[in-house]
């Protein structure tokens, strides 16, 4: 690693690549206006575009991203997705109803009419991930395709066995889409090159990718958990164990590698480095990072690495899940087209000018038009800004990059069995709105000061937190924790029912919900009661998913002839082992042809 009179050269990053001086924290940014040459010439290389052409499409993102930033809280919860559309020019946002559709056009979003709202997508990523469990041969990916409105899986063809094949065959019955590929990707470990890689130990290289400080002001830097997996292992900034920076994975509790994430720490404790905010473009001019952001699907990206050095590419899917064999699953985790290499691992991505993530892994050699196995992942750097309270290092960049502070005098203002009235405390820069958290899972959001949460269990304990955003998209740290108990609740049965009827239609699935604010366990063996009116039982499979996402067969579809089904029949459902309270869900799905049906009603008893 170069160094000038022992301070890191500012070309010199990736090895300490991203790191910057500046106040800034765990912001959640739209990117910059002034884009930097290296992005500009490395999107219009990786799209085929001009100069000209790659500025203007840069600027259409800046303003979705602005424009995602600024949607009402109301609609964006209720958004089945959102993505930036680089053909228009403009951010799309996937709508269930006219009105949703009427609201997102008023705000200046192109909507698009999906039949999946967010919940039913979330709830079949979450039955996927069930089914997946530790691992299943040949699977490698799965997450929801925004774009698509659906939830599809990767399998590599080549790994695939009789496993694979029972596997898919429930995911099927899901309503998932499956893609079939020759490659998968895979975990990247590094082969030692020239350039401004960092050492772990006597391993080979990984790259560097943001600089951060801790709350006393101690120097880090963000990198890949697989890079830093030995508890207090030396780091250097040249192979042989030479320059050293510091030392990784402090304690043992600065590392990840597995479904949380990939992500590390090394502490640069050695005197003579020094963080800097320009980002090694290889032979680019350097771009200053300002901030961390979020990327959404279809955003163009970039990344720096010291095998495939700088490279940019397009967002495909954000939190989807990949197993990379031997046990190891990594969820929510962002894909790109982008092309990578061993050695890139750890390596800042960068959305214009802000931090967005760190180099996972990906493909053993680098395609066009890549398919699922030969795609790039990253690790989203706020989460792990976030783990250990870090602020990011940066330097001087246009635009609002300075995020609210953390708010102050959050606190409880009533409860009842099922709900909790929260207040959050006003901002010095101009708070737009606020999101409550219930421990780390979104609650809800407002735009005023004041929040109720709903859907909660009766004489329950919480511990809600609130973070500030502004209207730039900048979020502050999260507020203190605010433990509240509700209410007990009144008692009542454990019999719980929804009486909406559902068209069962050729080939679809129907989703019927109950919500329980029940306490406890829920019974096992648990009672099921289902009435449809139908011209072929044959044809159903009907199943019922609990509130963690967990999928009990309740009938089998089969058989030579069809009979009707007309009436209640009553189920047991063995080997429960969720808690009673939360969203439970019957699914009815029609296999055959020339029926037609409907669900009339259903019940359980926890």
């Amino acid at each position: 690693m170069r160094r000038h009179n022992g301070v890191l050269s500012c070309l010199s990053i990736v090895a300490l690549a991203a790191l910057g001086f500046g106040p800034v924290a765990h912001a959640a940014s739209p990117p910059d206006r002034a884009h930097p040459d290296a992005e500009v010439r490395g999107v219009a290389a990786a799209f085929g575009l001009t100069v000209s052409e790659a500025k203007s499409q840069l600027d259409d993102q800046d303003e979705a991203h602005r424009l995602a930033a600024s949607l009402p809280a109301g609609l964006r919860a209720r958004s089945a997705g959102q993505w930036f559309d680089a053909a228009t020019g403009k951010l799309t946002l996937a709508v269930t109803n006219a009105d949703d559709a009427d609201a997102a056009r008023a705000a200046g979003a192109k909507p698009r009419l999906v039949s999946r709202g967010k919940a039913d997508l979330d709830r079949t990523d979450d039955a996927v991930r069930a089914l997946v469990g530790g691992g299943v041969p040949g699977v490698f990916g799965w997450g929801v395709d925004v774009r698509n409105n659906e939830v599809g899986v990767s399998v590599d063809r080549s790994r695939k066995t009789i496993e694979t094949e029972r596997f898919l065959a429930r995911a099927r019955d899901l309503g998932v889409r499956i893609t079939e590929t020759g490659s998968s990707p895979r975990q990247q470990a590094g082969t030692i090159h020239p350039g401004d890689p960092w050492w772990p130990g006597s391993e080979s290289n990984c790259s560097v990718g943001f600089g951060a400080t801790d709350s006393a002001g101690g120097k880090h830097f963000l990198t890949a958990g697989h890079c830093t997996n030995d508890r207090d292992q030396a780091a250097y900034g040249a192979s042989g164990q030479q320059n050293r920076i510091g030392t990784s994975n402090v304690g043992g509790t600065r590392s990840v590698n597995a479904r949380e994430g990939d992500m590390g720490v090394v502490a640069v404790t050695q005197s003579g480095w020094e963080l800097s905010a320009a980002v090694n473009t290889w032979g680019e001019p350097a771009v200053t990072v300002t901030g961390a952001a979020e990327a959404m699907v279809g955003d163009r990206v970039c990344h720096s690495g010291n095998t495939s050095h700088w490279k940019c590419g397009e967002v495909k899917y954000t939190h989807k899940s990949v197993d990379y064999g031997g046990g190891l699953i990594i969820e929510d985790l962002t894909w790109t087209t982008a092309c990578s290499l061993g050695g890139d691992s750890g390596g800042g991505w960068l959305l214009g000018t802000k931090a967005v993530g760190l180099h996972d892994g990906g493909p053993s050699k680098c395609v066009e038009n890549p398919s699922d196995g030969d795609m790039s992942l990253f690790q989203p750097v706020i989460e792990a800004l976030n783990k250990w309270n870090l602020t990011l290092v940066t330097g001087e960049g246009g635009g609002d990059t300075t995020a609210p502070s953390a708010p102050g005098n959050s606190r409880s203002t009533g409860t009842t069995s099922t709900s909790v009235s929260l207040d959050a405390a006003t901002d010095n820069v101009g708070v737009a709105g606020y999101d409550v958290y219930n421990g780390s899972t979104p609650a809800t959001s407002t735009t005023g000061t004041s929040a109720t949460v709903t859907g909660l269990s009766p004489d329950t304990a919480y511990s809600f937190t609130v973070k500030a955003r502004d209207a730039a998209g900048n979020v502050s740290p999260a507020s203190g924790a605010v433990s509240v108990r509700t209410q007990p609740g009144d008692g009542g049965g454990r019999t719980l029912s929804n009486g909406t009827d559902f068209a069962i239609r050729d080939y679809q699935q129907v989703f019927s919900p109950v919500t329980s604010t029940l306490t406890g366990q829920a019974a096992s063996p648990l009672a099921v009661s289902v009435t449809i009116r139908h011209t072929c039982a044959e044809d159903l499979g009907v199943s019922l998913a609990d509130p963690a996402g967990r999928t009990y067969p309740l009938k089998y579809s089969g058989g030579a002839a069809c009979t009707a089904w007309s009436g209640a029949r009553t189920f047991s459902v063995p080997g429960v082992s969720s808690p009673a309270g939360g969203k439970w869900q019957l699914r009815v799905t029609d296999y055959g042809p020339g029926d037609t049906g409907v669900l009339d009603t259903w019940s359980l008893t926890l």
